[in-house]
């Protein structure tokens, strides 16, 4: 079971490296990490480099995408070639996902037209501009196209997919052996909760930014 996990410069870290940890423990995966060229991709905050195994042309057909999402994403909306790789992968693929902004680029390769789709909550009206239907929820599945919302969504994205592939015990004991059973210590994780100030500072990019 080949898993193509997309990445490109300014991508979110957690945003890909979550889904792995869950994915890459399915029986058979076989995960590559793939961008436009082959070499090193610097992450978001500058710190993180990953490295694409493989340009998008090399991996024509896997059965599974993963497309990150970041701050990048927006240089990402413009980019044909990555467009028409999604639309050629959508073609073989069992399963179709994204984590956080990754589904803008669902979107607008026209793969999300009619659907209901997530993403980070500070961009989620951009997925209309697409065709797509917005939902808040953290984990939308619409036929084989799944969608996270922001960033650590992309981990329960990966144990909902887990399941559906390989049934709900082996998802159980993949996020037993991972140990995900999250307390934070804030309840802080979603815009409804948050304090109004620090969603509009995120909002409007003046802490944190997607574009």
């Amino acid at each position: 079971m080949q898993i193509a996990m997309v990445v490109y410069d300014r991508f979110t870290a957690l945003d890909v490296v979550g889904p792995y940890e869950i994915l890459s423990r399915l029986p058979e995966a076989r995960i590559t990490f793939v961008a436009e060229r082959a070499g090193p991709v610097r992450a978001d905050t500058g710190f993180l480099t990953l490295t694409a195994d493989r340009a998008l042309d090399e991996l024509p057909d896997p059965d599974i995408v993963v497309v990150s999402g970041g701050p990048g994403t927006q240089e990402q909306l413009g980019n044909e070639a990555l467009r028409a790789w999604l639309r050629a992968a959508d073609a073989h693929a069992t399963w179709i996902t994204s984590v956080c902004s990754g589904s803008l680029l669902l979107a607008a390769a026209g793969l999300l037209k009619g659907r209901r789709a997530t993403t980070h909550w500070a961009v989620l009206d951009m997925l209309r501009h697409f065709g797509a239907e917005p939902t808040e929820e953290r984990v939308v599945v619409d036929g084989r196209y799944v969608t996270a919302a922001g960033v650590s969504a992309g981990i329960d994205m990966a144990l909902a997919l887990a399941g559906r592939i390989a049934g709900d015990e082996h998802a159980q004991a993949v996020q037993l052996f991972t140990e995900y059973d999250p307390r934070p210590p804030y309840d802080t994780g979603s815009p409804h909760k948050a304090p109004a100030h620090l969603v509009e500072e995120i909002r409007t990019g003046r802490r944190f930014s997607l574009t």
